[in-house]
């Protein structure tokens, strides 16, 4: 990925996260714990991959990708606007479970600690 590539990706994230907010759709709006992954922009800047995960679960984050979907248009106005483009990235969004996953790696190593700090006494 070029530089221009990586900046554009990381503006488009940032614009997505703060208009999670602004949009109306129940898919979305009652996913409170819904965050932006990453953004991976192509390299001739014609479509965006947008990666989606929900603290409550991969489920939730499917859901939530749909409501994306349907409000992909706002979003690519935002983000036009924002930019300055010409021609704004199609948006591609898919549901991520790299948050679920963390949280349960971090379970894991919390139980280990406290076994470790049981084992010692």
């Amino acid at each position: 990925m070029g530089y221009k590539a990586g900046r554009m990706s990381e503006d488009i994230k940032r614009i997505i996260s703060g208009k999670i907010r602004d949009l109306k759709d129940p898919r979305i709006s009652k996913n409170g714990m819904l965050t932006v992954v990453r953004c991976d922009v192509a390299s001739d800047g014609s479509y965006c991959k947008v990666y989606i995960s929900s603290f409550e679960g991969f489920d939730k984050a499917k859901e939530a990708v749909k409501g994306f979907e349907s409000a992909s248009g706002f979003l690519k106005r935002e983000i036009s606007n924002v930019l300055g483009l010409r021609k704004c990235p199609e948006l591609r969004f898919i549901a991520d479970d790299s948050i679920e996953h963390s949280a349960q790696i971090n379970e894991k190593l919390k139980s280990i600690i406290i076994n470790d700090a049981e084992s010692e006494q």
